[in-house]
């Protein structure tokens, strides 16, 4: 790992008109390193995601990727949302693309790659995602988990050297979740940097390095998994985790 953390997050505050959604939130993210980001809804965890690759801006405080500030618009934004790919709760397929044309579109127009080249390395992706067989179906042909699992292709398509994950399985049945879950850890293992808004502790525990309890829109704790899980520190994770564990 280098010394410089690929992101640094300093006192960031974000307000929507008189609700202050994050708080004077700071973070760092390594190298290779796996980020769980967890605490209750509406804590300010997705909006903290959505900063980082700045489909929100900031009210206050900095963020800087890969050592350099986000940048604010054109071809500078597009170049770090090419480095950073982001999976939302629902999967923004395009509906009239089949499975390989949604992970083979970004490459050829953002960057430059043959339309040849771009589709064989959606082949590799829709591999490495358990869906070779799918190349040719459209998104409405495929259950939510394997729409994700191409959501999740799609951002790969750009070699991100971030993968930020919001809450990717919160909109699917429950025996989808374990094969998205598996893509992600997959990833995780290979040494991808990722920063994963989620509820699914499980995860968390065993898949990241790290985990950064949110609430009421600061991280309030932050340790690693077993510390957290085990001997959570304030009171406000303690609840959190009682929470969750009797539902």
């Amino acid at each position: 790992m280098s010394a410089t953390p690929l992101v640094e997050v300093r006192d960031v505050r974000k307000a929507f008109g008189t609700f202050e959604a994050l708080r004077g939130v700071d973070l760092d993210i390594g190298r290779g390193e796996k980020v769980a980001l967890v605490g209750a809804s509406g804590s300010g965890k997705s909006t903290l995601c959505r900063c980082i690759n700045r489909l929100e801006t900031v009210t206050s405080g900095t963020i800087t990727f890969d050592g350099q500030p986000l940048p604010q618009e054109g071809r500078a934004l597009a170049e770090l949302r090419a480095q950073v790919g982001m999976v939302f709760q629902s999967f923004n397929l395009f509906p009239h693309f089949t499975a390989l044309q949604n992970i083979a579109l970004a490459p050829v127009r953002v960057r430059g790659m043959t339309r040849a080249d771009a589709d064989a390395e959606a082949r590799e992706l829709l591999a490495r995602v358990g869906l070779s067989d799918k190349a040719e179906n459209y998104p409405s042909e495929l259950s939510g988990g394997q729409q994700q699992r191409v959501a999740i292709a799609r951002a790969l398509a750009m070699h991100p050297q971030l993968m930020l994950f919001d809450e990717p399985t919160s909109a699917l049945d429950p025996e989808m979740i374990s094969e998205v879950l598996d893509v992600m850890s997959e990833l995780a293992s290979a040494g991808m940097t990722m920063l994963v808004v989620t509820h699914e502790m499980g995860f968390a525990r065993h898949a990241c390095d790290r985990v950064c309890f949110m609430d009421a829109g600061q991280i309030v704790e932050e340790s690693s998994p077993g510390d957290f899980f085990d001997n959570p520190r304030t009171e406000r994770a303690q609840d959190f985790l009682s929470k969750l564990l009797h539902h």
